[in-house]
């Protein structure tokens, strides 16, 4: 069995607090003391695990997404429920964990995305990989549900996985000033409730 070092812990002490505090305060509201402060470790120590705060973002981007990337693989693997349904529930969890979160923070990716997306290089970089991952993994259970049957096959999964994706962005922010989830069920009800329904 492979050792934790504490390096490591460290590392992922940061990158949670990292994700917790952007998610808060937005990239350039958060300091790095603060984050540093937070998780016990001494400032001149930072630079060895990320080199920048720039470096950070990325990596916390990365760290942030990962999460909902595993949730969204645990239902398509799901052998019990086909692919459509997969995808609706996940998407019904999370409308619960924002709603049980009083709608505060949104997405993170979108938060920096409006914040980073045309100032930052590195994090710019970051975001789109993040995306695509996310996107990619929706495709996949586009097309599982297109073999199945569920699914339109008119339009390609890869067009209805952006489709879904971008409005569901919007919705969160929608979501956000509005304080209701009523953005997110529509977007849900609407896109894999209706219009991509074969």
């Amino acid at each position: 069995m492979k050792r934790t070092t504490q390096k490591q812990i460290n590392r992922e002490n940061l990158l949670a607090e990292g994700v917790s505090l952007l998610m808060a305060q937005g990239y350039h509201g958060t300091g790095l003391k603060e984050i540093l402060d937070a998780v016990k470790i001494p400032k001149g120590s930072f630079y060895n695990y990320f080199g920048s705060k720039e470096n950070f973002g990325a990596e916390v981007i990365q760290h942030y997404i990962t999460p909902f990337i595993q949730q969204l693989s645990g239902h398509l693997d799901n052998p019990d429920i086909d692919a459509l349904t997969a995808l609706q529930r996940y998407f019904d969890e999370i409308i619960l964990e924002l709603e049980n979160a009083d709608f505060k923070g949104g997405c993170l990716l979108g938060n920096l995305m409006g914040e980073l997306g045309d100032t930052s290089e590195i994090c710019r970089a970051s975001l789109q990989t993040a995306v695509k991952r996310y996107r990619d993994l929706l495709r996949a259970g586009i097309e599982q549900a297109q073999r199945e049957g569920t699914v339109r096959t008119d339009k390609s999964a890869t067009e209805m996985a952006d489709l879904l994706v971008n409005a569901f962005q919007g919705a969160l922010l929608r979501m956000k000033i509005e304080k209701s989830s009523a953005p997110l069920k529509q977007c849900c009800g609407d896109l894999l409730g209706e219009f991509f329904k074969a």
